[in-house]
């Protein structure tokens, strides 16, 4: 049995208050109008990563995935899909499914949080753990293209004029 439905609509609605703050912009959210399972659509940019076009391997800044919670949340962790192409050996490109594979959803409490999620996820794109792949054939190929490349993401965030 989740939070009495009050509490779960205050706890979603203090926690997306702060993953707007962290994101930059505001993510709508009525608790009054709010039907379970919520899904988040987030929208990431200026994250690199790669994906696999017509055979060839090309850098990307932009992705989209969607975050699902259900009435049983914090006590279950929320469910993510990825919606945009990614050649990632721990991020299933959507039309293999979309599921994204990170710790934080194999160790989620009560104490966890969306925003703590965002972070993880923003994380493992630019992160990819090559070791631990999903099974399907573009995550296997993407961890060797990792391995055998020693492919290394860097980013930087430069403000105002040098």
């Amino acid at each position: 049995m989740g939070l009495p439905r009050p509490v779960l609509l205050r706890r979603v609605t203090n926690e997306l208050q702060r993953c707007s703050g962290y994101i930059g912009s505001e993510i709508p959210f009525d608790p009054n109008e709010a039907v379970f399972p919520v899904e988040i659509t987030v929208n990431m940019e200026n994250v690199p990563a790669y994906a696999k076009t017509d055979g060839e391997i090309v850098q990307i800044k932009e992705h989209t995935y969607k975050l699902s919670i259900n009435e049983e949340y914090p006590y279950e962790k929320p469910r993510a899909r990825w919606e945009t192409p990614i050649f990632h050996p721990n991020i299933m490109p959507p039309e293999d499914g979309g599921y994204v594979c990170i710790k934080l959803l194999d160790k989620w409490s009560f104490g966890s949080t969306l925003l703590s999620f965002i972070k993880a996820v923003e994380h493992l794109v630019m992160n990819p753990n090559p070791m631990n792949p999903f099974g399907a054939d573009i995550c296997v190929e993407s961890s060797e293209f990792f391995l055998h490349n020693e492919t290394k993401i860097n980013a930087s965030v430069s403000f105002g004029r040098s």
